[in-house]
């Protein structure tokens, strides 16, 4: 198998962005988001052949997590999607600098929750004749960031309705929750690091309430 030289860079460490691109390269371009950060999380990749035309693509709910972390969950799921695939020749695109200069070996990887990602991720890419990895503005990724959005709605919105459908019936006063003093008991679900109101609740903008939690077992 022909292998193509890659640079080292001044600490000695291999950097994926070879000046000298090979033909045949598959592109693929991965994302992640996260609401709260951490908070809900989910990542994207859409993977084309060297044709341009689309090879796979997914968009995937992660659960709790930062955007770092999603983003490279969306770097992994392609380097293993193209290896299982038999894949050679990957260029990887992201919108997310930190993803991409910590791969290339010019930003050191602090953080413990990236580390075992990163060390993940470099082993996958050392597998390929070439890989490289770039980084583009997001309007460049944003059907990426688009699958990874869409991901993380439609999970979301499919846990709200399920959670109204498990968990028991809500205990009301029968007093209007908008009236000054007044008290309503509704019921909510904790995710992503925030309460979700389960039940109907009256509320003026900007209103000010008193919360009570009463921990009614996890669903």
């Amino acid at each position: 198998m022909k292998r193509f030289s890659t640079p080292k860079s001044s600490a000695g460490g291999l950097l994926f962005d070879a000046p000298q691109r090979p033909a045949n390269v598959y592109v693929a371009h991965v994302d992640g988001a996260s609401r709260g950060n951490p908070g809900p999380a989910s990542y994207a990749v859409i993977l084309r052949g060297p044709d341009g035309a689309t090879q796979f693509e997914i968009g995937k709910y992660l659960g709790r997590a930062t955007n770092n972390v999603a983003e490279y969950y969306a770097l992994i799921t392609a380097l293993d999607y193209a290896a299982a695939q038999g894949i050679e020749r990957l260029l990887a695109r992201s919108d997310s600098e930190l993803l991409v200069r910590q791969m290339q070996g010019r930003y050191k990887v602090k953080s413990a929750d990236l580390r075992p990602l990163h060390e993940r991720a470099r082993k996958l890419a050392r597998g390929f004749a070439y890989f490289a990895i770039e980084h583009v503005p997001r309007e460049q990724n944003r059907e990426a960031d688009e699958l990874a959005n869409r991901a993380l709605d439609e999970t979301s919105s499919t846990e709200v309705r399920k959670a109204r459908r498990e968990m028991p019936p809500a205990v009301s006063h029968n007093t209007p929750a908008a009236q000054q003093g007044s008290q309503q008991r509704i019921r909510a679900k904790y995710s992503g690091g925030v309460l979700h109101p389960l039940d109907e609740v009256e509320l003026a903008e900007g209103e000010v309430v008193e919360l009570k939690v009463i921990r009614t077992g996890r669903r």
